[in-house]
């Protein structure tokens, strides 16, 4: 208990089952967390949820707008005059169908939510780090951004460009004492894993379910809760010679 004692985390996508996840662990773990997603409703009903484990606020941002980010940046500073830990996890799965099957639509939605909304996060965070000459980024990818993904080729190469900011960024801030790594989920037992299913197959998104997790050599989806306590340890002072790294959580799919 108390790992994240005194510091200040920002978690996007936090209306998610994920956001939620981690928001609750480190709340319980000594954290001030603020809240961002875009959906206002779903943020109330989270903080509601979570301000039992500790100090937590809500704010709204649609995180492809510089000036949404910027807004909320800025607010957790007047908040709390510091950012110390960046948890860039808001993302939407898109369109599932083949390569050739995707619209120029498509590919201009996710691009700009998977991979202008991580961008942007790390543009604005990032110089209050350097200030701060500490902080740790964890950005959301998935086992998506290390292999190919059959029907999911623009969740898969936005995934893929997360690792690439990824590790340029860890390159560019390293010596300032600010870290910044990625964690590479399996699938996970999720409304947004849920809605990938469905899109495979409508009829019976319950094989699809059972045909991937065949995939997996755990024999299973993983759990937000596993997932949560990834962040955790790449958050706090446990992983202080950690930057610039890909962390697979992934039951073993990577192994094969």
């Amino acid at each position: 208990m108390n790992r994240l004692q005194g510091k200040v985390a920002i978690i996007t996508g936090a209306a998610g089952d994920l956001g939620k996840a981690v928001a609750k662990v480190f709340l319980k773990e000594g954290a001030k967390v603020a809240l961002v997603d875009r959906d206002l409703q779903a943020l109330m009903y989270c903080e509601a949820n979570l301000s039992q484990y500790g100090e937590v606020i809500s704010l709204v941002a649609d995180v492809t707008s510089e000036k949404d980010v910027s807004t909320y940046v800025q607010e957790v500073l007047s908040k709390w005059n510091r950012i110390d830990i960046f948890i860039n996890n808001a993302g939407i799965i898109g369109t599932v169908a083949s390569l050739i099957d995707q619209t120029v639509e498509d590919f201009d939605l996710i691009m700009n939510v998977n991979v202008k909304g991580v961008f942007l996060g790390l543009k604005k965070v990032l110089p209050v780090m350097i200030q701060q000459n500490a902080g740790s980024v964890i950005n959301t990818s998935s086992i998506s951004g290390l292999m190919g993904s059959g029907g999911n080729a623009l969740y898969a190469a936005t995934k893929h460009a997360v690792v690439g900011l990824t590790k340029t960024a860890a390159l560019e801030v390293g010596s300032y004492s600010v870290r910044v790594n990625s964690i590479h989920p399996a699938p996970l037992d999720s409304a947004m894993m849920k809605k990938n299913e469905e899109g495979i197959n409508s009829k019976n998104p319950e094989e699809v379910r059972k045909r991937i997790s065949s995939r997996i050599p755990l024999g299973r989806y993983g759990t937000m809760s596993e997932v949560a306590k990834l962040m955790l340890f790449l958050a706090s002072d446990d992983s202080e010679y950690i930057t610039g790294s890909q962390y697979r959580i992934d039951g073993g799919m990577g192994a094969r």
